[in-house]
């Protein structure tokens, strides 16, 4: 075995040893923690996407990272209120993040109420 193969079989257990998280539960997860745009859940805004069964879920998008939670009611079921068509997303979800997503030229983005 030359030494390549030997410092690399060595350095494996680090190197898969740093993509533990270090914390297996968060104490607080409404907080993102992202170097960027550190902030409460709170204060950005949700939209709702609509699954392929017609049911609701809660969608947030602040550039870097998104959210999803379902629609629940007061009982835990589902709401499948049918406020969009299956597969899309309607309601303000990419603002309030301090990076937007990239557009193409021409191309024009709006949020449905």
């Amino acid at each position: 075995m030359n030494i390549v193969k030997l410092t690399a079989l060595l350095l494996l257990p680090l190197a898969l040893g740093a993509c533990a998280d270090l914390e297996a539960t968060p104490k607080n997860k409404g907080v993102d923690r992202g170097p960027i745009g550190v902030k409460s859940l709170t204060q950005l805004k949700a939209g709702i996407w609509v699954d392929p069964t017609g049911c609701d879920h809660w969608i947030i998008d602040d550039g870097v990272e998104g959210y999803l939670s379902a629609r629940l009611d007061k009982y835990g079921k589902p709401v499948c209120s049918g406020i969009a068509p299956p597969n899309v997303a309607t309601g303000p979800f990419k603002a309030g993040g301090d990076i937007r997503d990239p557009v193409k030229p021409g191309e024009k983005i709006t949020y449905t109420r």
